[in-house]
């Protein structure tokens, strides 16, 4: 009898963590990964191979994952947050020492016979680390230097290993993602100014040191026209077709930039700018306006938790989707210099999908547990 009992009580309760999903959310993501779909599509000159299929496969298994992991207690995860950040710069060590050289750059290591990127898994990583040293925080705790300094050390330390492989545009995204922890966390403003002063005199000594091929992007964001048919070919090619998209687009299927094969790294890193040419100005805003009301749901989730770790973990998600977003959108229409980091869900790539939808069952695993309380908290704000 007492076994059927707790078999019933296990079972009721794993029903309540399901209606507990947020479900408008995983539509949103659906709704993204499908505009995805749609795009690969097209840039294979209208065939789901091989693009497009690899894409909502890798999505099915990655969002299968999601609700495996919204179904965990996020007080186990958190837990596990050092452990896990441990094992990213574990990774980040063993990817300058065997991984895959590509590009120039030394990012991919193989692990069960797939290609990940462990830059993309620190990132998440971190967010725990962070959130996990924050949450039980006060706020004389916060205001201690020292009390600031490991977790200072946390987020320097991949970032000094994700810039020596060397990528630059992950490795700045993962600063400010340490950065925008800090904020929510409650550092005061006036210390990251003290941090940002001596950036602009820092930058100039940093330019020299650079790679040759980061120099020229940079120099290439200043006067792409200077070299049309080699480092400012890209982006010249992607404000073409950005343009000649117009008001509502040349149509699916229609890209003569894209099917033409004049914009580069179409199914990755430009894959908003081919949206653009198809679609104009009215498909690309609407994209946009879906992954804002993606950012925006993290938030809300956040926001509604009742414990500090779960607020930390879903403005920092909600953060990295951000940045993953803004970086893209902005690289292609020449605002930043190119840095080659995709649109999450849209592009072609498996590591940063599954990784992204790892990180979005976290995210759930926060909205299922919003009301849990953690044990010897000392937060009081």
């Amino acid at each position: 009898m007492n076994e059927r009992r707790l078999w019933r009580e296990s079972s009721h309760d794993l029903t309540g963590k399901i209606f507990r999903i947020n479900w408008l959310f995983v539509l949103l993501l659906c709704a993204l990964a499908s505009v995805g779909y749609t795009a690969l599509y097209s840039a294979a000159g209208g065939s789901p191979d091989p693009y497009a299929t690899r894409h909502i496969v890798r999505f099915a298994v990655g969002l299968l994952l999601m609700l495996c992991i919204a179904l965990i207690d996020i007080r186990f995860i958190a837990r596990l947050s050092w452990l896990a950040y441990a094992g990213g710069v574990v990774l980040l060590i063993l990817v300058l020492r065997v991984g895959h050289v590509g590009k120039g750059a030394q990012r991919w290591i193989d692990i069960g016979g797939q290609q990940i990127q462990p830059s993309e898994l620190m990132k998440l990583a971190l967010i725990l680390a962070l959130a996990a040293w924050f949450h039980r925080a006060s706020w004389e705790k916060i205001g201690n230097p020292l009390f600031l300094l490991p977790a200072i050390v946390a987020v320097l330390v991949p970032v000094a290993l994700i810039l020596k492989e060397p990528n630059l545009g992950t490795a700045m995204i993962t600063m400010m993602l340490g950065g925008a922890l800090f904020f929510a966390a409650g550092v005061r403003w006036w210390k990251f100014v003290l941090v940002l002063l001596p950036v602009p005199f820092a930058a100039r000594y940093a330019y020299h040191h650079l790679h040759d091929y980061q120099r020229a992007r940079i120099d290439t964001f200043m006067n792409p026209e200077s070299d049309p048919l080699g480092a400012g070919y890209n982006i010249i090619q992607s404000k073409i077709a950005l343009g000649s998209g117009g008001f509502w687009g040349k149509g699916y299927l229609q890209g003569t930039q894209g099917h033409l094969d004049f914009l580069p790294e179409k199914q990755t890193d430009f894959i908003f700018t081919m949206i653009g040419e198809e679609f104009g100005l009215v498909g690309a805003v609407s994209v946009m306006t879906l992954l804002g009301l993606i950012i925006w749901s993290a938030l809300a989730i956040g926001l509604r938790c009742k414990h500090q770790f779960g607020r930390l973990v879903a403005f920092g998600i909600a953060c990295n989707f951000f940045f993953y977003c803004f970086v893209n959108i902005a690289m292609v229409m020449g605002v930043i210099p190119v840095g080659g980091v995709p649109l999450p869900l849209v592009s072609h790539g498996g590591s940063a999908m599954i990784t992204m939808m790892v990180s979005f069952g976290v995210l759930m695993s926060v909205q299922v547990h919003r009301d849990v309380e953690f044990e010897g908290t000392d937060n009081e704000r």
